[in-house]
């Protein structure tokens, strides 16, 4: 049986063997790491015994009823809220901005109605496009909040002001006129009990998969596929032919003590006096667990190279340029697709990848199925 070589073990590699296989299609799925998971690897710590997220804190999350239903096929998920504080030199708030935020915040009682006016008053009324960054965070929530909240956790994390990052490179910034202090609106969120690693593991256990550790990919190996699915970074594909896309890597400094060191999963550091953007203590991320140690991780944000881990594409306007001449060469090969965070360049959140390439499996099985025309093909999934 003719297979599709898949490259990269992480979530969209995972979830489009599994679906291909389940329709049938044979695929090898090979990975440079010696582990599974890509960034969403988790492992047990040698010293506390806590299931670490080894490149940050994962929590599921989506409102896609389909999506939750195939994930939950692999493992039991426990249902957990994330609930985020942000700590500065004004104190430790709850984040996302809510009621609770703004009072403390600016020292006063404000009801729902009354918070409301209070924020509209604060924005700045005079940008109706943005621009950039900062402008939309003022247009949206005024300077003070975007002062003492967003500033320098956005300098720390990018390593560039505000003013240099494109408008849309932020997620939706909700205010909330009222106490909820879920970090998510989505209707499922939590973790498989098993840990991000087995679980992602589970997804591969199908004998039309083979997985090989430890492999680094060779375009030679190619011609023996019908289709090459490939999740690394575009511009590492191409020998950097077009130029090097932007990314940002993090480095982790870890803190084992008592249990509850800082009494939550997540807490946001804002100022620039704190070198790291976030710390995470990772015992709330698997609370059906009992342990006796603690593990904390300070994130430290920096430029990737090639030789650290891409974790999160910057996507500055230059950036783009770079990316639209990828797309035009990938487009070119009819057996070759980019998925994925890296192989899109875009900052994807797992409920992302999994909709992404349950969707795209979709559409390659009805394109190799003779259904849809080549012109119709989307080589990349964005």
């Amino acid at each position: 049986m003719k297979r599709v070589l898949i490259v990269g073990a992480g979530l969209s590699g995972a979830v489009l063997a599994r679906k291909l296989a389940e329709n049938n299609v044979a695929s090898l799925v090979i990975d440079r790491n010696d582990f599974l998971g890509g960034l969403c690897h988790s492992r047990r710590d040698d010293e506390t015994g806590v299931d670490m997220h080894v490149f940050g804190p994962h929590i599921f999350n989506t409102s896609n009823e389909a999506v939750w239903n195939f994930v939950q096929r692999f493992d039991r998920f426990y249902p957990w809220t994330n609930r985020v504080k942000a700590s500065n030199s004004k104190g430790v708030f709850s984040f996302p901005i809510n009621l609770h935020t703004i009072n403390q915040l600016f020292g006063v009682n404000l009801n729902p109605e009354e918070a409301r006016k209070f924020i509209d008053s604060k924005r700045d009324a005079s940008i109706s496009h943005p621009s950039n960054a900062e402008e939309k965070l003022l247009s949206l929530v005024g300077r003070d909040i975007y002062e003492v909240f967003f500033k320098g956790y956005t300098i720390k994390q990018w390593g560039v002001p505000p003013s240099d990052l494109p408008p849309d490179i932020l997620k939706r910034i909700p205010v909330r006129f009222n106490y909820d202090d879920n970090y998510y609106f989505s209707r499922y969120q939590g973790f498989p009990m098993s840990g991000y690693t087995r679980w992602i593991g589970n997804m591969f256990q199908h004998p039309l998969i083979e997985v090989k550790l430890s492999t680094e990919h060779d375009v030679n190996m190619e011609d023996e596929f019908i289709h090459v699915f490939y999740s690394g970074p575009i511009d590492e594909y191409f020998n950097y032919s077009q130029g090097e896309l932007g990314y940002r890597t993090v480095n982790f400094k870890l803190i084992r003590g008592r249990f509850e060191q800082q009494g939550c999963g997540c807490i946001n550091y804002s100022d620039l006096s704190v070198p790291y953007t976030r710390s995470h203590e990772h015992n709330y991320f698997s609370p059906w667990e009992t342990h006796e140690k603690s593990i904390v991780m300070q994130e430290f944000s920096s430029e990737s190279t090639r030789s650290t881990p891409k974790i999160y594409p910057k996507c500055l306007r230059a950036d783009m340029l770079v990316l639209d001449k990828y797309i035009l060469m990938a487009n070119v090969r009819e057996n070759l697709s980019f998925i994925g965070r890296l192989g899109c360049y875009r900052y994807l959140d797992m409920q992302q990848c999994v909709e992404m390439s349950l969707n795209y499996a979709d559409h390659w099985l009805s394109w190799y199925a003779g259904l849809t025309p080549v012109l119709e093909r989307m080589p990349v999934q964005c």
